[in-house]
């Protein structure tokens, strides 16, 4: 396993060990660090980016046990024992993978700041659902907002996406 530095002197920590893109982790948390923070500022992962913190635009959407989350609202203490998957760690599972070739074939972002969210949002609906329409898929994305507003193309690459994952 990967021991990570402690965080700066804080009061309260807890021993957690988790799995971050299929890497077994270890790490000492404070008791109020956030799974964001601990992806980038830790483990220098920089997909998950830093946006509002307050689980409102989606760009530090990440998956935890298979369910999208906002990285910025979960505390890393409870993830003791979690699978965590970032935009990097998408090409792991077979939803992520048709994911990532759908959104890069199709084009699909402009100045690339919601990719992460995006991708990671579309691979939880994947994994989740059965039935994929639009309106699955505009729920499925409803959380992350695209600045560019490329959604047209979003939109298009989230419907190659469910039909390359039928195959």
């Amino acid at each position: 396993m990967m021991p990570v530095s402690a965080p700066a002197s804080r009061a309260e920590t807890r021993h957690i060990v988790l799995t971050v893109n299929g890497e077994p982790v270890e790490l000492d948390v404070a008791a109020d660090e956030r799974l964001v923070d601990i992806l980038r500022e830790r483990l220098h992962i920089m997909g998950p980016k830093v946006g509002c913190r307050i689980g409102r635009c989606g760009v530090c959407t990440v998956l935890v046990n298979g369910k999208s989350m906002n990285g910025c609202l979960v505390m890393a203490y409870r993830l003791n024992g979690a699978e965590v998957h970032t935009a990097e760690g998408l090409h792991l599972l077979p939803e992520g993978k048709a994911v990532i070739d759908a959104f890069t074939e199709g084009n699909a972002f402009q100045c690339g700041y919601c990719a992460p969210g995006m991708a990671v949002s579309m691979t939880s609906l994947l994994l989740a659902v059965n039935e994929i329409d639009d309106a699955a898929i505009r729920e499925g994305l409803g959380g992350n907002i695209c600045r560019c507003t490329g959604y047209h193309s979003i939109l298009r690459a989230a419907r190659d996406a469910v039909a390359k994952h039928d195959c």
